[in-house]
């Protein structure tokens, strides 16, 4: 269950899943063709519209480089995972919606497929696979949209509202992985958090993505990137789109769909969906503990309290604030002696991942910290239950969060 789920394993699917999604990303695509030079300028919409009017394609085949900057290099331990230290490999996507992402290291192999329905990630360095059940949006599995090209001024009318909240650039003439393309850019206007920009690069003869990236705020550099650094286009074998973990791999099953869980093979664990409960007084009725749900947090007012449940008990999600600089809280009961144990090694505990956690005090409790470039988790546990505090914000924000529990 996710409770026993240790913080760094916690990350790699965090990260994985980043990963994940942008190599899913790269299936909505559309025709062929292109030099490698740049293609002419166009405004954002025509080149959104150009790109989904394009015939589609039957597969895609690259090579990807990975970039996880998300976590300080002096965190990271020999042995760590390619989802923690970025990576090269290759990437296979169907038209049909399947997709394998391969992450190779001199540490271990890191396995992302996708079906449409289930995204699963495997982590040869600490054998664990993690199998993600997307939620459902009623349209056919691996079939067209349901309706036809938007008309470009149907698109302008969606970049328009996107540009009343964020920064919305113009299609940057682009050319990568030797394909012309189009590069465009979105910062949030407001409550962005340590989140400075995000970036995507669309082939501007068919729409493949090319380019995904995620920028921390004042850092030139990205943090997560995926890019193709060459690509090809054509019918891509069943053979290259599986993968086929160990049988003793330690599963850790996410429903998005609101459901539980179902049956794996190897040790698991499971986070269901939310079960409808909403409200202060409504989920503290249904909690085994005391519900630490505060009218604001660190200035932040509180939005949604809604009942979660995991491996079977019942828990709380709290959040607070608005945007991409909102807190969210998750309350559980604690697992004895499990949160805070940490293996010798000082400062740090032991080796999760590849990854070395710092400890940090919350009012005379040992609790863990992960610090990142866009956001920080604070976990401690306290009067038998246990708080995870997730924020794009500094360490401090969330430490003084934890503090106000």
């Amino acid at each position: 269950m996710l409770r026993r789920l240790p913080t760094a394993h916690l990350v790699v699917f965090l990260a994985a899943t980043c990963a994940a999604l942008a190599g899913c990303a790269a299936i909505a695509f559309a025709a062929l063709g292109g030099s490698g030079d740049k293609p002419p300028a166009k405004p954002l919409a025509t080149a959104v519209h150009d790109a989904l009017a394009a015939p589609a394609v039957k597969g895609v085949t690259a090579r990807i480089t990975f970039t996880n900057r998300l976590i300080d290099s002096s965190s990271l331990l020999n042995g760590a995972s390619p989802l923690l230290s970025g990576a090269t490999g290759r990437l296979w996507a169907a038209a049909d919606g399947r997709f394998r992402l391969e992450l190779q290291s001199d540490n271990g192999d890191a396995q992302i497929t996708g079906d449409g329905d289930v995204i699963s990630v495997y982590d040869a360095t600490t054998n664990d696979l993690y199998r993600i059940t997307l939620p459902q949006d009623g349209g056919a599995k691996g079939g067209p949209a349901p309706h036809g090209v938007p008309s470009l001024g149907a698109i302008q009318g969606v970049l328009t509202r996107i540009a009343g909240k964020a920064d919305l650039s113009g299609a940057k003439p682009s050319d990568v992985a030797g394909r012309p393309a189009y590069t465009v850019r979105i910062s949030p206007k407001h409550d962005g958090g340590l989140i400075g920009a995000g970036e995507l690069a669309f082939d501007a003869a068919n729409g493949t993505p090319l380019r995904a990236a995620v920028y921390a705020s004042g850092d030139p550099k990205p943090v997560l990137a995926l890019e193709a650094t060459d690509i090809s286009f054509g019918p891509v074998s069943g053979a290259d789109l599986a993968a086929k973990p160990p049988a003793d791999a330690n599963v850790t099953d996410l429903d998005l769909r609101g459901q539980g869980a179902h049956g794996a093979p190897g040790p698991r664990r499971g986070l269901a969906g939310p079960h409808g409960v909403t409200g202060p007084s409504a989920v503290a009725a249904a909690l085994p503990f005391k519900l630490s749900a505060p009218a604001t947090l660190v200035g932040l007012p509180r939005g949604e309290v809604r009942l979660v449940q995991m491996g079977g008990e019942q828990g709380a999600l709290v959040t607070y604030g608005a945007g991409l600089g909102g807190i969210a809280v998750l309350e559980q009961p604690a697992e004895p002696g499990g949160a805070q144990q940490q293996q010798p090694g000082g400062r740090h505990g032991g080796g999760l991942g590849g990854l070395a956690l710092p400890k940090v005090s919350i009012d005379g409790t040992d609790g863990q910290e992960l610090a990142t470039a866009l956001g920080t988790l604070v976990r401690f546990q306290r009067d038998g239950v246990q708080y995870t505090i997730i924020g794009s914000v500094p360490p401090s924000a969330a430490e003084a969060a934890a503090r106000a529990l």
